[in-house]
């Protein structure tokens, strides 16, 4: 693990329209659970002594709450509220973080990463500065439109959560002026000029975005 203190930020500031209905992805149930308190419950299971930082749309905040009480989650959480994109999310979430800690941002609707991705993450982290999981791409590509060049596959790769970073050079990043260009928080990081390092992630560790994932993520607890 790491001596420094964990600050774990579960990204939940969606509508989550793509999946139809009126209930957001990361409050549906995914056998048994809500997709984000098995998200949690699954990195505290790797952390245990992880702060937990849950970012929700305002409308939702009171849901959520809610929905804990019923269920008597027992672990503690700072909630706060998202922003207009997860850029700013992010960056309201990091005002809950002090410097000299590790910082974890995991998206709150991918609740299948082992233990071992987050034990073995967390103990790089005492001489990485920043690290992302990584898959290798197997799909074919081609381009949407004319005129594009379509790269080789064999030289990218598709990046997961967690991504976990230094803290202080996290929040200096995130003092950046927001451009649609960071997608995610090593796109910001790298734009500071900080090195992001790599490790294999897991060909499981999906994000639910549609119904077909919330399916699949059902099928792979129970074949787990």
């Amino acid at each position: 693990m790491t001596s420094r203190p964990v600050y774990a930020v579960f990204v939940a500031g969606g509508s989550g329209t793509r999946m139809g209905g009126d209930l957001p992805k990361q409050f549906m149930d995914l056998e048994g659970t809500p997709v984000l308190q098995r998200s949690i419950e699954r990195f505290l299971d790797a952390c245990n002594g992880a702060h937990v930082i849950t970012v929700l749309p305002e409308r939702y905040i009171s849901l959520w709450s809610k929905m804990c009480l019923e269920r008597g989650v027992t672990f503690s959480q700072t909630l706060v509220k998202g922003g207009m994109t997860r850029f700013h999310s992010v960056q309201n979430a990091l005002e809950k973080v002090p410097d000299g800690a590790i910082v974890a941002i995991q998206d709150g609707v991918r609740p299948l990463f082992t233990e071992k991705l987050i034990r073995d993450m967390l103990g790089k982290m005492e001489t990485c500065r920043a690290l992302i999981p990584v898959v290798p791409v197997v799909d074919t590509l081609r381009p949407a439109r004319e005129g594009v060049t379509v790269p080789d596959r064999n030289l990218i790769c598709a990046v997961q959560t967690p991504q976990i970073f230094w803290s202080e050079l996290l929040k200096e990043a995130y003092r950046q002026p927001y451009d649609p260009a960071f997608t995610d928080d090593a796109s910001v990081a790298e734009r500071a000029g900080i090195h992001v390092e790599t490790t294999p992630g897991e060909r499981f560790n999906l994000k639910i975005t549609t119904p077909e994932d919330l399916v699949l993520a059902r099928a792979i607890i129970k074949d787990s």
